[in-house]
């Protein structure tokens, strides 16, 4: 390793960028909520952030544009997320870029950091999680690695703003650093004659050369836009023929010497001092991914969850505010407000009517699913910071097997249980086209979103246990027969499973509470405004005369199929509007009287399994083409009716 160079120090102009980089799992969501005031998805587990987040941190007299970047672990692309990375290096050019780092695992950072070292862009670098480094008994001098680097390197703790300070002071002048990688002679030969062809650009043409060198075929498109094709053509012949002079991949080569240099580093600022601490924490991580002990842990979480979100959320704090709050007090002042000051009568029935907007829409939306699904946040939040979520990938691993996925499928799955949509996003982890589609598939077939989820296990908790496991059976059985049927019919090949584990921790209930207000925000701003839609379009239809023609032509599949009244055609048609309105609406009838045990779970299976919200259809447009999407939807939607008629058909049968 040879150093060199001053560290010059670049002077920030107005609105400049900062781009956020980092591996996987090292707290970089937390940070830039630190350091910008909003709120991103914070988990312990890779794949999280998978697109691009921006905010505003404002220094002085500049403001500051920050960019949060998927996790990732080489700048040479090896999946979707490391090439949205480099990409937006290679637009944004050597603004400045604030690194964060996992203290505990410093030499795969440093490995990171050798990358945009010879990319020649101005950096900050953050020694994040370092609590847990020292709770370790790894202790890491900050001052002297900086002076290797040539480069500010700020211990941090962001999910206590604990350096959070000394950070923005430090990315007000950004300093290139000084370390430069030395590689073997056929390599920096390779780098010289590539330097002469490529074109001139904000990062240094020796780290395009050398990305170039290591094999990164999605680059050559980058450098067809802004060169010749000829070019390409010398620099594909370049490549080749340094790879004739090494006996081993050229690729190889260069991470290896990336990690010597990494190590090295790694030995000169960091050691290891024994510390006396408590193992039980390490233990029960252990015992949550045992084959065996970690089933009743998983039981146990569930039960929780059943108790908090059924029991109390949808039953002591949907009645409160329901009955009470506006069956007692908002409605009837709403009702006498409206009807005293607003002179037209179908402008009244619009406001307080049957299918008013405050006596419907807004009720349904605060007072029977946003006590639900906050409970719910609150509870998923306490999921992602204890770092449960990667264990449960770990025990899961041979059941998604058998659906052609692996174990780092149940995170896009559990994701579903907040959103779908975000979820949908979240397959691009997924190594492989094929399992991308596959939980795709499933997660619009049988995983409830986090608002729908909740008014489910409100109407749960009013039945007996009996039919709660019928109700989970039906959706892992059918989770389970569509996914291997899926594995086997989609060409391509599984991936194989690789997954960090972090260790598991005690949550931080400041971060839980700021992750469960900004999902309630969340659902105020995208939520509420569609149950106000649907509510509309109800009484359009409903004014229009055409409810009742849909409920008479849907009669036969509802009333005679389903075994359910026709006022759930209702809830059937606005579900895809939106999944929990749907479920709310059932979860009204139920509240009624006017669905019995037997219907309220056909009718719950069938909602569960009914077609997706049209916003995660668009997503599904998005992500796999509208082919695609509307295939998915053509199969679930008789799909859900097929599984909810026959299991109507088998309780009235046998008399459940």
């Amino acid at each position: 390793m040879q150093c060199h160079g001053s560290g010059e120090v670049l002077v920030a102009t107005q609105d400049d960028q900062v781009i956020l980089v980092g591996n996987p799992n090292v707290g970089k969501s937390a940070l830039f909520g630190a350091l910008t005031g909003r709120y991103v998805t914070v988990s312990n587990y890779p794949g999280t952030t998978v697109e691009f987040t921006q905010g505003t941190l404002l220094q002085k007299s500049q403001r500051l544009v920050l960019i949060d970047t998927p996790g990732i672990q080489s700048l040479i692309p090896f999946s979707e997320d490391e090439r949205a990375t480099r990409d937006i290096l290679l637009r944004s050019g050597p603004q400045r870029v604030l690194q964060v780092t996992d203290t505990k695992n410093l030499k795969r950072g440093l490995f990171l950091i050798t990358q945009l070292a010879e990319m020649g862009v101005p950096l900050v670098l953050s020694l994040n999680m370092e609590d847990e480094a020292r709770g370790r008994g790894l202790f890491t001098d900050s001052s002297k690695l900086g002076e290797l680097l040539g480069i500010d390197v700020i211990n941090t703790v962001a999910t206590r703003h604990q350096g959070i300070s000394l950070l923005k002071e430090a990315l007000d002048a950004p300093r290139v650093p000084r370390l430069r990688v030395v590689y073997p002679e056929a390599i920096e030969e390779g780098i010289e004659q590539l330097e002469a062809l490529l074109p001139e650009r904000s990062l240094s043409k020796r780290s395009l050369a050398l990305m170039l060198l290591a094999g990164d075929r999605t680059l050559e498109e980058w450098l067809v836009l802004h060169s010749s094709p000829e070019t390409l053509v010398q620099v594909r012949a370049v490549c080749q023929e340094r790879q004739g002079k090494s006996d081993e991949p050229l690729s190889y080569v260069i991470n290896r010497v990336r990690m010597e240099v990494a190590e090295s580093l790694t030995n000169q600022v960091q050691s290891q001092e024994t510390v006396a601490r408590s193992d039980l924490i390490a233990k029960f991580g252990r015992w949550t991914m045992d084959p065996y002990l970690g089933i009743p842990f998983f039981l146990a979480i569930l039960y929780l969850i059943y108790e908090f979100v059924g029991k109390f959320g949808a039953g002591t704090l949907v009645n409160f505010l329901e009955n009470t709050f506006f069956g007692g007090v908002v409605n009837p002042l709403a009702v006498q407000v409206v009807n005293k000051t607003v002179p037209f009568a179908l402008l009244r029935d619009l406001i307080v009517g049957n299918y008013g907007l405050i006596t419907v829409g807004l009720t349904y939306a605060l007072a029977i699913v946003l006590p639900i699904v906050g409970t719910f946040f609150l509870t998923f939040g306490l999921l992602e910071d204890s770092g449960y979520l990667p264990r449960l990938a770990v025990m899961s691993d041979r059941v998604f097997r058998l659906m052609g996925l692996n174990g780092k499928a149940v995170l896009p799955m559990v994701l579903g249980l907040g959103c779908d949509t975000m979820a949908t996003l979240t397959t691009r982890i997924l190594e492989s086209k094929k399992e991308r589609l596959i939980a795709t598939i499933l997660l619009a077939l049988a995983i409830p979103c986090s608002a729908q989820l909740g008014v489910i296990l409100g109407m749960l908790a009013t039945l007996s246990a009996g039919y709660v496991i019928i109700w989970a059976l039906i959706l892992v059985v059918v989770m389970l027969v569509v996914g291997y049927l899926a594995s086997l019919i989609l060409p391509g090949k599984s991936s194989d499973f690789l997954l960090e584990i972090p260790p598991l921790r005690v949550p931080q209930l400041s971060n839980i509470l700021v992750k469960t207000v900004a999902r309630i925000e969340w659902y105020l701003k995208e939520a509420v405004p569609l149950f106000l839609l649907g509510t509309l379009m109800l009484f359009g239809l409903d004014r229009a005369g055409l409810l009742q023609v849909v409920e008479r032509l849907a009669s036969p599949v509802i009333s005679g199929i389903l075994g359910l009244p026709s006022r759930a055609t209702e809830a059937f048609i606005i579900g895809f509007l939106r999944r929990d309105y749907g479920a709310a609406g059932l979860f009204a009838l139920s509240k009624d009287g006017l669905l019995d045990p037997t219907q309220t779970l056909v009718s719950l299976v069938t909602i569960t399994l009914f077609i997706p919200c049209i916003a995660n259809f668009f997503i599904i447009v998005k992500e796999r083409g509208l082919r695609t999407a509307l295939w998915v939807s053509a199969f679930i939607f008789p799909f859900a009716v097929l599984v909810g008629g026959s299991l109507n058909w088998a309780l009235r049968t046998w008399g459940f």
